[in-house]
């Protein structure tokens, strides 16, 4: 259950190139560095956990309660409060620092962000609809959605029926990305493919939860070098 997670902003996309000349495209996060705030105790709450603060916050953004919390833990403001559980709190002390390194022994992580807001949009755009036809009586409501109910019984639209509305703006989670490399003296994490969100985009990163016996980007390309070698020899 020790799974303490980093908060980064998304920076953009890159690509990374191997000996081989293989490329890769890449995310790029900026790892924003975290203290351990509060410890959280199996006797207060029924569970051991760490809450961890991300960022920095003017003092007037503040509000009174949370700035006394703050005073008494003797710490700067912070602007994510995060908590993650964990089974023992021996090795976590209040003020100490959590970087790239919770993230050292792992080769893929899950993220969490917020995708990029479309606004209003129809049902052609936010489901893929097909509209009504073109032509034959058809007026006006060419890229509509069409009936939405059945008739006096039930006599509602159902929730959830596929209709228009904001798109985008959510909050989704992706498993299992390749970590390809980590930078710690700037901070930088690059992730294998894209992750959702715009530029400068709070990224919630956790090692990954899934078991996965996927190779990396690394272990393959030693598997490519490796045959090459075998057949140089047999020559």
């Amino acid at each position: 259950m020790n799974n303490i997670g980093l908060i980064g902003k998304k920076i953009g996309m890159t690509r990374e190139f191997f000996d081989i000349g293989i490329s890769v495209p890449v995310t790029v996060i900026k790892i924003e560095q975290g203290r351990i705030i509060d410890l959280i105790t199996k006797d207060k709450r029924g569970y051991n956990a760490v809450r961890i603060g991300f960022g920095g916050i003017k003092t007037s953004k503040v509000n009174k309660p949370m700035k006394g919390f703050f005073s008494k833990k003797s710490t700067e403001p912070k602007k994510i409060l995060k908590e993650y559980r964990v089974d023992s709190l021996e090795s976590y002390k209040e003020g100490n620092e959590i970087g790239l390194d919770v993230l050292k022994d792992a080769k893929f992580v899950d993220i969490k962000s917020k995708t990029i807001g479309k606004g209003f949009a129809g049902v052609m755009k936010r489901w893929n609809f097909g509209g009504l036809r073109a032509t034959h009586g058809v007026s006006v409501s060419h890229r509509s959605h069409g009936s939405t109910g059945q008739r006096q019984d039930p006599g509602k639209v159902f929730k959830g029926k596929k209709m228009a509305g904001h798109m985008g703006d959510k909050v989704r989670t992706m498993q299992n990305l390749e970590i390809i490399k980590s930078d710690s003296e700037n901070h930088l994490l690059y992730l294998k493919g894209s992750i959702p969100g715009s530029k400068n985009t709070t990224v919630f990163i956790q090692k990954s939860i899934k078991n996965i016996k996927k190779l990396t980007m690394s272990e393959k390309i030693k598997k490519i070098e490796e045959a090459k070698n075998k057949k140089e020899k047999k020559k």
